[in-house]
């Protein structure tokens, strides 16, 4: 077994201008790739940012008030329309990207190591495709339904407090606030939270891979769980707005995730000892 898989990495060994010049034409296949996704995004990037900008529009008119964003400089619209170009035209040309770094790194692994990786380049995207999805629909309304109602909040409480009617303070008294908010970051703030969830989502396979790697163990994860739900714990508190509501779903969520992959890494731990075991590298003492 070990001398076919010797065998298998002589045969895909190569000299280091060979190795160069084929990095250049993955590098370059990516690149084209990149470019051709941006510029395909970019014709619908008008669809994409009335997406991405609908759960703003959801609370506005939840409130009674126009859904419209603002623009507050001539060039800001098409800027934007950029941005959500390249990030989405990353997004979309990462399969054939991820396609050309592993042909450029699998000749250089063991079988065993390609197998062992292989899956977690389809779970990755999908990963990140969940947790991107999970803060567009149900953090994203949270966070916006607060930071938007809190313009109301203070005037509503000077009201009670001072025993005026709330009709007098705002006609008479009171500076009345609106949200008008800018397009570029309101975009910013959702984004913000994709990135932040989807990475969050990571956290099996990075565990797994962990495991595999013999950098950490189910034993090990398990023992640290109290500072994990610290860090957690934290994790929400900097990523969420101050609403308990949405901390508590990120924790939980968070928290599943790392119990997830502990039993990963338990299930990658018994496959690597019945693979010792059947090498005679192993024993039960």
């Amino acid at each position: 077994m070990e001398d076919d898989e010797d065998a298998h990495i002589e045969g895909s060994a190569a000299p280091l201008i060979e190795h160069l010049a084929e990095l250049r034409t993955r590098l370059i296949r990516s690149v084209i790739a990149f470019l051709v996704a941006m510029i395909a995004c970019f014709t619908v990037a008008e669809p994409i940012l009335n997406f991405l900008a609908q759960p703003i529009a959801e609370v506005l008119r939840a409130r009674g008030e126009s859904p419209q964003l603002i623009f507050t400089a001539p060039q800001e619209k098409f800027f934007v329309l950029i941005r959500i170009s390249v990030i989405f035209g990353i997004g979309l040309s990462f399969p054939v990207i991820a396609h050309q770094l592993w042909r450029f790194v699998a000749p250089g692994l063991y079988r065993q190591e390609q197998r062992a990786f292989l899956p977690f380049i389809f779970a990755s995207p999908l990963l990140f495709m969940l947790g991107a999805a999970f803060a567009h629909y149900v953090v994203t309304p949270l966070a916006m339904n607060f930071f938007i109602g809190f313009s109301d909040a203070i005037p509503a409480l000077v009201t009670l407090l001072s025993g005026n009617e709330p009709v007098a303070v705002i006609e008479n008294e009171e500076l009345r606030t609106v949200f008008l908010g800018s397009v570029r970051e309101s975009l910013d703030l959702s984004l913000k939270f994709i990135f932040a969830f989807g990475l969050c989502f990571q956290l099996p396979v990075l565990l797994t891979l962990m495991g595999i790697a013999g950098l950490v163990s189910a034993e090990g994860l398990g023992n640290v769980r109290k500072y994990a739900v610290v860090g957690i714990l934290v994790l929400a508190a900097l990523v969420t707005p101050p609403d308990v509501i949405t901390q508590v779903i990120l924790f939980v969520v968070v928290y599943g995730l790392y119990e997830i992959s502990i039993q990963l890494v338990r299930i990658v731990e018994r496959r690597r000892d019945a693979r010792l075991r059947a090498e005679g590298l192993m024993n039960d003492e």
